[in-house]
């Protein structure tokens, strides 16, 4: 009987063909899956989730995986209700988390995209940017449907899907999830007072920046906030390590190479039109310059990993059309084997697609109906494009890596490039192409994390039509809420600003407006490109990570650092004792998703009193000028003690 397993088969880890893998549920029993309680879990989670992500998107550029995390509060949640809601089946729990995980990726696509709109001076209304988030949703979710039985099932053991199977071995040790809850919960908690006490009392800064001496404007920088050093944790000492790396690259060489170079120069260097370099002080040097190298460096980061996955989406294609052939000849298929029919995928792609050209509040423009549908079009083809991309990218690294940002400014370009060749341009063009941008960005995203979950249902012994079912469901609820979240903080604080400097829809924009007004300055723009291919082709390092961290604050990727060393410490404590290490790994893990939820919901409940002009001042916020630094070294140095504790499990 399942009952009596302790945890997942050993062949849950090992390269065997798909179908003769024997799932923790057995095929053949039957137990309650899809139900209401299931279903309002996993939306509010997602929600919860979903909001944090676009805080942590537009703050650093990144989001993490809430798989993981979920699968543990699923648990948890399950088991202090119980008593009222009556017990609650391993696969219901799946499906809360399906449900969850599935709505808190929205938050990707739309951060991406959205505050370019309003950077070009636009007002796009809720209604719109909830829109965008359901189309690329349901056609994410949609296209996934026919690609899981090869990428999942038939791929089993080469793909290894890690949030997948971490959440799998979550639900399956549900008696042990109550105890690793805690380090969520305490996450959140921490997370929320701690950023209370930067943004609402003004205790200490959020950001602290250090002069380096002797070294013409050379700054180094570090954001105090939970939620980088959370996702550092998460992201490990590596790519921590390369992140950083890049990050320096720019503020302790290109900045101060660039004011040495501006001493010399009498005039102003474009883009910059009016102010000499030798005027500017570092933010401004790297506003003006070196974002459009670290743009440069980032794009073809993810060209080069689009290239890689060619053949992928050229064999994922014909699966696809093989499954197809096979569905018409009306084979019967096990219940850990059945999918929504491929008549609900074209039904439902095509009526998505033909609502995006029909309902005008999308693309908000008064192009002719023409030019909607051959966006609706665009937006479709690329979506499956890089649903096909994303879905096999995170069954290698995971989520967290899964280079959106790449997928989207390939979309941007593009589309670009299409619609110049027709003839339309200015504003409206701009529109339309970030709004396409946004609705692939979603379904790319999402089908990132539809992918874990389904790996995670196929080792459990899920019914993936019923997951299915959950995913469009969790769409369907939180989009309202993630784009709400997003509207609140750009109304708060702006996009761009110190507070929130969306720095990948900075990045989105920066290229749109170039390709399409010829106004962009390409010699920075090469030199990314060279230093991008120079780290993969001769230092053969991740170049994403790399040009990420060129193209964000240094001040960003310090923290990030520092919670990967800080794992990569406690891992090495460990010793050759695997079994220790892996639960001190995932004690920080929960731990630093909660800083990461515990930061954004705090972030936005900011945004939220800064509209209504009721945000409390209970400090001057400039009362501690003279001890900026030591305070926030203090902090931060506290909170790093905090996650480090949080891993003491397992030692005796």
């Amino acid at each position: 009987m399942s009952q009596q397993r302790t945890g997942l088969p050993p062949e849950a880890y090992e390269e065997i063909p798909g179908d003769q893998y024997q799932p923790y549920i057995p095929i053949t029993e039957s137990m309650t899956e899809l139900t209401l309680k299931s279903l309002v879990y996993g939306s509010f989670f997602g929600i919860l989730f979903g909001m944090a992500n676009a805080y942590l998107g537009l703050v650093s550029g990144l989001t993490i995986s809430t798989a993981i995390p979920l699968a543990v509060l699923t648990v948890a949640v399950a088991k202090i209700f119980q008593r009222w809601t009556g017990k609650t089946s391993i696969l219901e729990n799946n499906i809360t988390k399906t449900t969850g995980s599935a709505s808190s990726s929205l938050a990707s696509g739309i951060i991406f995209t959205i505050p370019a709109l309003i950077m070009w001076g636009q007002n796009p209304s809720l209604l719109k940017i909830t829109l965008i988030g359901l189309a690329g949703g349901i056609i994410g979710v949609l296209f996934m449907i026919p690609l899981r039985r090869f990428l999942i099932k038939n791929e089993h053991g080469k793909l290894p899907y890690p949030e997948g199977i971490g959440s799998a071995e979550v639900l399956v040790a549900a008696d042990a999830g109550g105890a690793s809850a805690k380090n969520v919960f305490a996450g959140l908690g921490i997370g929320f007072v701690y950023t209370f006490l930067i943004r609402i009392v003004h205790l200490f800064k959020g950001i602290i920046w250090i002069k380096i001496p002797l070294l013409k404007k050379g700054m180094i920088g570090m954001n105090t906030q939970p939620a980088l050093l959370g996702v550092g944790y998460i992201l490990g000492f590596r790519i921590g390590l390369i992140m950083v790396a890049g990050g320096l690259l720019s503020w302790l060489v290109m900045i101060p190479a660039l004011a040495y170079y501006g001493d010399a120069v009498a005039h102003p260097i474009f883009p910059a039109t009016v102010k000499l370099i030798t005027d500017m002080d570092p933010h401004e040097i790297w506003t003006t310059y070196i974002r459009y190298i670290g743009a440069g460096a980032v794009a073809t980061a993810g060209f080069i990993t689009l290239i890689k996955s060619i053949p992928t989406i050229v064999s994922s294609f014909k699966i696809g059309i093989q499954h197809i052939k096979e569905a018409k000849a009306g084979k019967e298929v096990d219940r850990t084997d059945d999918d929504l029919s491929l008549k609900v995928v074209f039904i439902g792609v095509g009526i998505t697609a033909l609502f995006i050209a029909i309902i005008p509040t999308i693309f908000d423009f008064s192009g002719s109906f023409f030019v909607r549908l051959l966006a609706a079009l665009l937006a479709t083809v690329f979506a499956f494009f890089f649903v096909t991309v994303s879905a096999r990218i995170v069954g290698l690294v995971g989520v967290t890596s899964n280079p959106t940002s790449g997928m989207v400014i390939a979309t941007l370009i593009f589309t670009s490039l299409i619609f110049m060749g027709l003839g339309f341009k200015g504003l409206e063009a701009k529109i339309a192409v970030i709004t396409i941008g946004g609705i692939v960005g979603v379904a790319a995203s999402i089908a990132g994390d539809t992918s874990q979950d389904l790996k995670a249902g196929f080792l459990i012994g899920a019914t993936p039509r019923k997951q299915q079912i959950g995913e469009l469901i969790g769409v369907l609820t939180t989009a309202f809420f993630v784009a709400g979240s997003v509207l609140i903080l750009g109304k708060a604080h702006g996009f761009g600003s110190p507070e929130l400097p969306a720095p990948q829809a900075s990045m989105m924009k920066m290229i749109i407006d170039g390709l399409i007004s010829h106004n962009i300055p390409w010699t920075l723009v090469f030199i990314g490109v060279g230093i991008t291919l120079f780290v993969h082709f001769v230092i053969r390092i991740p170049s994403l990570a790399f040009a990420v961290g060129v193209y964000l604050p240094v001040s960003t990727m310090v923290p990030i650092f520092i919670g990967g060393t800080i794992r990569k410490m406690i891992e090495e404590r460990c010793g050759d004792n695997k079994e220790l290490k892996d639960k001190r790994r995932e004690a920080g893990i929960l731990f630093g998703s909660g800083l990461v939820g515990g930061d954004g919901l705090m972030g936005i409940l900011v945004g939220l009193l800064v509209i209504l002009k009721a945000r409390p001042h209970l400090l001057s916020e400039n009362w501690a000028d003279p001890l900026t630094i030591p305070l926030g070294l203090l902090f931060f140095s506290f909170l790093a003690y905090l996650l480090i504790r949080a891993t003491r499990v397992g030692e005796k």
